[in-house]
């Protein structure tokens, strides 16, 4: 069956490349759009059709005049330029024949952005299914951005909010219909080392500059440790910091449980509105093509509670392709699913995966050693110490004097789950659960809430078949308070 428009991928291209002056004027006069790279999007190119919808973007990040109160904070913006048809591929990877149409002034649209030179958006599909379908109303039917639902999607308005909100431009600011003829040249807030210390990591300096360097040279890493040593916390802080800018866009987290599958992961076949089956891109698959076509930047996949899941069912073929030394189109192999019978897919050398693994949970399955292999793993411990002491005094408003007593308590308790022999090292309890993120007025009221809301329930669970050990540890935090 003949796909229809409405079916295909829309195209959302550039019209610039590096150092090169805008091109649309040339585009529109010639009626044509050039890929201006000769190593770059070669196969997406090719793989537009005739009948295709294309638009020309321009991407950048604003701070003002926006139709809505942006509390400040820089807003990911894309400018449409001009719309039309593709009317011819030559199939060389560099050249398209449209029938452009201008949009002057140019329309912005916000948040569901992309920086890449070609971005292929399928309706009802990507991360945000509905956004991408928002996104071609906006483009090619002259519809509006629904503000309020983005907003509230990117945790940037409550979810209480009425459905209907409608946003206008602000009164102190006039409105604006075209992109800024300047634009911003540092569009994400840089992210190192330092800024992971300054966070909240109280790991010395020079073991995370060593974390950092093997995830750059192994590709893969996993973050292991009792419950409560930050792992999550710090595969997020490390992909920032690998990439070296705060950029969401760069890094996307996902969660393995039992019931994931390669179909979810990587590609598979899902259902269609209209009653058939659609092959179907999963999170993994969609970040490798943006890899491929926006070599210059780095990505990261985390992937929380890797171990919940089958990761070598999961991964599939693409276990294979996740090593350092085969992150090139040479190493290319089939995918179970193929969209062609020559279809080849490879992970490029700017892809990094950095998951999380709780060992403590006896539900969880073991990881085989041909996955382990194509990993790093680094040790988290409950760290506490004088760096602890100093970020949660200084951060948290609580006295050190009584940070020190936590300690105490907290390190008598890990040393009687350590020396137990129904648990074990990897059961201790880790630093988090007394790092809180905010000021605490009654620092006392605070860690009794801790031990008895989210501690007290871990211990009970740690020895369900022993009550009156689990007991009388929560009393030993608590003695005294």
């Amino acid at each position: 069956m003949q796909e229809t428009t409405a079916q295909r991928p829309c195209w959302f291209v550039g019209a610039s490349f590096g150092a090169t002056d805008d091109q649309t004027p040339r585009f529109l006069e010639q009626g044509i759009w050039e890929n201006g790279y000769h190593d770059r999007y070669l196969d997406q190119v090719k793989s537009i059709r005739p009948g295709d919808r294309i638009a020309i973007k321009s991407t950048y990040v604003r701070k003002q005049n926006l139709s809505f109160d942006n509390q400040g904070r820089s807003v990911s913006t894309m400018a449409i330029k001009a719309v039309g048809t593709v009317t011819g591929n030559l199939q060389d990877g560099r050249f398209l024949q449209i029938d452009w149409i201008p949009v002057s002034p140019s329309r912005e649209w916000y948040f569901y952005t992309n920086r890449r030179t070609v971005w292929e958006v399928w309706p009802g599909r990507g991360t945000i299914p509905w956004a991408a379908d928002a996104l071609i109303n906006f483009a090619f039917e002259n519809g509006p951005q629904d503000y309020a639902r983005f907003l509230r999607r990117w945790g940037w308005l409550d979810e209480r909010s009425s459905e209907h909100e409608s946003f206008g431009p602000r009164d102190d600011e006039p409105e604006y219909d075209q992109e800024p003829k300047t634009r911003p040249t540092v569009l994400y807030e840089p992210y190192f080392v330092d800024n992971i210390l300054d966070d909240g990591c109280f790991l010395e300096r020079a073991r995370l500059e060593e974390i950092l360097e093997h995830f750059q040279l192994k590709k893969n890493l996993i973050l292991q440790g009792p419950p409560g040593t930050g792992k999550t916390w710090l595969a997020r802080k490390l992909a920032f910091a690998l990439i070296g800018h705060k950029d969401e866009t760069n890094v996307q987290a996902v969660q393995f449980h039992p019931n994931l599958s390669y179909e979810d992961f990587v590609r598979g076949w899902r259902p269609s509105g209209d009653g058939r089956l659609d092959l179907v891109d999963g999170p993994f698959l969609e970040m490798i093509e943006a890899a491929r076509g926006d070599l210059d930047s780095d990505y990261v996949m985390v992937i929380e509670e890797i171990n919940r899941g089958n990761p070598a069912q999961v991964f599939g073929e693409m276990l294979t392709l996740l090593e350092a030394d085969k992150r090139n189109e040479a190493e290319a192999l089939a995918l179970s699913y193929r969209r062609s019978n020559d279809e080849r897919v490879y992970i490029p050398d700017n892809v990094y995966v950095i998951g999380t693994m709780n060992i403590a949970d006896r539900s969880l399955a073991l990881v085989d050693l041909a996955f382990r292999r194509r990993f790093a793993f680094e040790e988290l411990e409950p760290t506490f110490g004088q760096p602890w002491r100093d970020w949660v005094s200084q951060h948290c408003g609580i006295d050190t004097q009584f940070l020190t007593d936590i300690e105490a308590r907290l390190g008598n308790l890990n040393q009687q789950i350590a020396d137990d022999r129904s648990l074990g090292r990897q059961f201790r309890v880790g630093h988090s659960y007394v790092t809180p993120s905010s000021v605490i007025p009654d620092a006392q009221a605070w860690f009794r809430r801790v031990v008895e809301k989210e501690v007290g329930p871990l211990l009970d669970e740690y020895w369900f078949d022993t009550p009156d050990t689990a007991r009388q540890a929560k009393s030993a935090l608590l003695d005294g308070l």
